[in-house]
């Protein structure tokens, strides 16, 4: 095993594939029965668990519960820990700015840690010529900020946002305006932001216009053209469209190949700004920086947030100097760009370069890309699978002709994965998603898709 190899698998020592998964006793145990009453006697409960974990610890792609149970994830908290559970280069940096300035409120004043961070973020952001960024603390953060920087770099002449069914761009309210997943999202929190447009994605495996999938890109930017700007809102009166390029709650839906480029062409002929959110898909997820690179495209703002600082919250808004210029006094963040979460920061961009962690996820993607495509020929209960990298769904239907969603075999999959050892998570109605942490080994991603592959075998049974 090369340096370099061994450098990325850091965990192994501590957790060698042949221990992993480890069951010892049958989840949820004592003691996470124990927290999980506690949790909901104390927490709000306006989330949805998938199933009972609670964490403990963790290191590089292995979770341990409180009762010593140890699992390959393969959801990386929810695609936010890219490098791995405690990284030590990025712990280390932790460590270090901790001792020296925990807060100071970059809004108000100035510190080194922030031009020292953004310095190397502009390294790999896909924005040609001048870039100046905005810094909060979560992506619905940053998709708040883009928001006020659209419509005020116009002034408000092009008060309309458009956005995209199936989209997630954040639960507060300006943010939640342009999500549109899950009406659960938005039930009982009108009226909502004003001006907001929904147009349908291309999503090939069930296109909104009927058309083979290929076709599904050409249908919804004719869309845009022949019903939204001819009959809905004139495009001079548009201020930006948001897009995931991959879409992450909404089912890690992949759009045909031509689609943004032909979007981007439609929106510099109209004037309007592209903001790209990369909350879910950036920082390498795809096997590429940013995921709108797998198109050639660049964005006028792209969104960041996730695994920028390795599950320190930060949010990032980077943009083109000409579009990033609210006035001062109008928008700021007391707790954003702490000194901490940007050293983590700094931490991640320097071991994703070091590690070579885009090839690794480039790598180990293709393998179990491959690997989950050949359930298709086994088990008539997967309908679809697509990725990029290693942001991957395997979409269950009930049905292959009719396409209903598995909803119930979709939980009983997860849950029967869970229990064996495997953390992996769902999206959009009926999608298995597949995002471990970046330096996960094609070993023990194997492992995790061996388990996951005899839950979907025994759900599509009926045991």
């Amino acid at each position: 095993m090369n340096s370099v190899v061994s450098e990325m698998f850091y965990y192994y020592e501590k957790y060698p594939p042949e221990i992993l998964p480890k069951i010892t006793v049958e989840p949820p145990g004592p003691k996470a029965r124990e927290v999980i009453e506690k949790d909901h006697s104390l927490l709000m409960q306006s989330f949805v668990r998938w199933y009972p974990l609670v964490a403990k610890t963790g290191l590089g792609p292995v979770i341990e519960d409180v009762d010593g149970n140890l699992f390959i994830d393969m959801n990386a908290g929810i695609a936010v820990m890219g490098l791995g559970h405690n990284h030590p280069k990025v712990v280390e940096a932790i460590k270090r700015q901790s001792e020296k300035l925990l807060h100071y409120s970059l809004t108000d004043f100035y510190y080194e840690e922030a031009p020292q961070y953004l310095e190397e973020l502009s390294r790999v952001i896909p924005i040609k010529g001048g870039r100046k960024f905005f810094l909060g603390n979560s992506g619905a953060e940053a998709n708040e900020a883009a928001l006020k920087i659209v419509r005020g770099v116009n002034e408000g002449r092009r008060p309309y946002i458009i956005s995209f069914i199936g989209s997630f761009h954040g639960r507060t309210t300006g943010a939640m305006s342009l999500t549109a997943s899950k009406p659960v999202h938005r039930k009982g929190f009108q009226p909502l932001l004003p001006a907001i447009i929904h147009v349908p994605y291309p999503y090939p495996y069930r296109c909104a216009f009927n058309v083979p999938p290929e076709d599904c890109g050409d249908a919804v930017i004719g869309f845009l053209e022949e019903w939204i700007f001819r009959r809905v809102v004139d495009p001079s009166e548009v201020a930006a469209v948001f897009a995931e390029p991959i879409q992450g709650e909404g089912g890690y839906v992949v759009p045909p190949d031509d689609f943004f480029p032909k979007l981007k062409s439609l929106l510099e002929r109209n004037g309007i700004l592209f903001v790209d959110d990369e909350v879910q898909a950036g920082m390498g997820r795809t096997g590429k920086w940013f995921a709108i690179e797998h198109w050639g495209v660049e964005p006028d703002l792209i969104t960041m947030a996730k695994a920028v600082a390795s599950g320190l919250p930060l949010g990032v808004v980077a943009g083109r100097e000409d579009v990033m210029r609210l006035p001062p006094g109008s928008h700021a963040s007391t707790f954003g760009g702490n000194p901490v979460a940007l050293a983590a920061g700094r931490a991640v961009i320097e071991v994703m370069k070091e590690e070579k962690i885009l090839d690794n996820a480039s790598r180990v993607g293709e393998a179990i890309l491959k690997r989950a495509r050949e359930w298709m020929d086994t088990y008539d209960i997967v309908g679809d699978v697509r990725g990029k990298g290693l942001m991957i769904g395997v979409e269950l239907v009930k049905n292959r002709s009719t396409k209903e969603y598995a909803k119930k075999e979709l939980s009983e999959v997860l849950t029967k994965s869970y229990k064996r050892g495997i953390a992996v998570i769902g999206a959009g109605f009926s999608t298995i998603r597949i995002a471990p942490p970046l330096v996960i080994s094609e070993e023990l991603a194997m492992k995790a898709m061996d388990v996951i592959e005899g839950a979907l075998k025994d759900v599509s049974h009926g045991l």
